[in-house]
């Protein structure tokens, strides 16, 4: 990880030349050394206390992050029934959430580079989770909506700083396992966030509901607060908006990066507008699910831990266009299939869908960190950026469109991102032919 721009350094040496006694070593005396230099390598290794401690933390993080992120997703309908809410006003307690993250994270990474890592993700999830106890006492949809976005704002510094703190603190020979976990907990979190809230207001409301996810999300906020090892190799910079400015603009003048961030949207329109509306159609004619049944359709959810390594291999195998189109394919179809009359048919779509979702996120979103050369921390938050957009617009258009002419519509918006995604790369497909065919001219003169 290089440097974030704004002026955060990355301990990148793997050993200093003399070895120097870690502070937490004892002396012959017994007591502790606080004040001796530290190993440039005492970052955190497997079998280590602190490295178990750090993979739990952020897994906590992760978990409350996410639940709180996601937990009206699974009882839009419930909120539609005792509220009189149409899918769409409805489907703005879960936008305005992802609509407030995606504007907090370039902030929120500033921040951090300022006032440190753990500091700001200690700040976002206690200030979310204070936002949680709230929610549950809104009196109507508006006064819920504000407290969501504002909930999104301050959830964004746990996405906008965790795999900087990783980066920095723990070893580079263990960081892919530990960036694993810490999305393991993100995935965890998301599906734990929706089918919690979902079944507890299927039975006591979404008052309830709302509660229970607050109460979860409290927890693993307290937890990772006890196990989170203090950060000894962060360097803190002062938050240069020029420089900041700078690097954005750098990364938006950038063709290729301009094309992942469109994917980055359009697959997550899809995913929006796929999952705000899943419920409603599932209780409603043909299926007659109960809401507790319908709401644990988000266990489909754990289909994208699956697909997510797998899209590594086949980006591999064919490429990252090649990947993206597999992607796109494997998301329209499930789209068509969903529109059939038969539950069977309409859950093999669900998982078509989320397959080809966690696909193509995986592949755009990995493709991001190669292509920016320097100001990888902006160029990837910016990725986030349209990928929440990209949530809160799918999901507001996707639930509009179900309220209007059922499914066909939710469907519909999704067929027609993955129509503009497939353009996209077509396009950039078509560049790197006609790139290919003038180095072989070149060559050849």
């Amino acid at each position: 990880m290089q440097p974030s721009s704004t002026g955060a350094s990355v301990a990148t040496s793997d050993a200093l030349a003399q070895p120097t006694l870690h502070p937490d070593s004892p002396r012959a005396d017994g007591h502790r050394l606080p004040d001796a230099p530290l190993l440039a390598d005492d970052r955190h290794r497997p079998g280590q206390r602190s490295f178990r401690r750090a993979n739990l933390a952020l897994f906590a993080a992760g978990i409350a992050t996410f639940v709180l992120l996601y937990s009206t997703q699974g009882l839009l309908p419930v909120l539609s029934e005792d509220l009189g809410l149409t899918p769409g006003q409805a489907s703005w307690t879960a936008s305005a959430a992802t609509l407030g993250l995606a504007l907090g994270l370039l902030p929120a990474s500033a921040l951090s580079d300022r006032y440190g890592r753990t500091a700001v993700m200690t700040a976002s999830t206690l200030a979310a989770a204070a936002l949680a106890l709230a929610l549950p006492f809104a009196p109507d949809l508006t006064t819920l909506v504000v407290l969501r976005a504002l909930q999104g704002a301050a959830l964004a510094g746990l996405p906008a700083t965790a795999m900087a703190y990783l980066a920095e603190e723990v070893h580079p020979s263990a960081l892919a396992s530990a960036m694993g976990l810490y999305v393991a907990g993100n995935s965890i979190g998301g599906m734990g966030g929706r089918l919690l809230s979902g079944w507890v207001a299927a039975g006591f409301g979404w008052r309830w509901g709302l509660a229970a996810s607050a109460a979860l999300a409290l927890l693993a906020v307290l937890a990772f607060r006890l196990l989170i090892p203090a950060a000894r190799h962060f360097t803190p910079a002062p938050v240069d908006a020029r420089a900041l400015a700078r690097t954005v603009g750098h990364h938006l003048r950038n063709p290729l990066l301009l094309r992942l961030y469109a994917l980055g949207l359009l697959f997550m329109a899809v995913f929006g507008a796929v999952y705000n509306t899943i419920g409603y159609r599932l209780i409603a004619a043909p299926f007659h699910l109960p809401e507790s049944v319908a709401a644990s359709i988000f266990v489909v959810y754990l289909v994208g831990t699956a697909t997510s390594a797998a899209a590594g291999r086949l980006a591999g195998r064919l490429g990252r266009r090649g990947a993206l189109y597999v992607a796109i394919g494997t998301t329209a179809l499930g789209l068509l299939l969903s529109l059939a009359d038969s539950l069977a048919f309409a859950l093999l779509g669900l998982v078509l869908i989320t397959a080809g979702f966690f696909a193509g996120h995986a592949t755009a979103s990995s493709a991001v960190g190669r292509t920016a050369t320097e100001g990888r921390a902006q160029a990837s938050a910016l990725y986030l950026i349209a990928y929440y957009l990209g949530n809160s617009l799918g999901g507001t258009i996707g639930a509009d469109a179900f309220h209007s002419t059922g499914w066909p519509g939710a469907a519909t918006v999704g067929l027609a991102a993955m129509a503009l995604a497939a353009g996209v790369t077509l396009y950039a497909t078509r560049q790197a032919h006609a790139g290919a065919r003038t180095g072989t001219l070149r060559a050849a003169r």
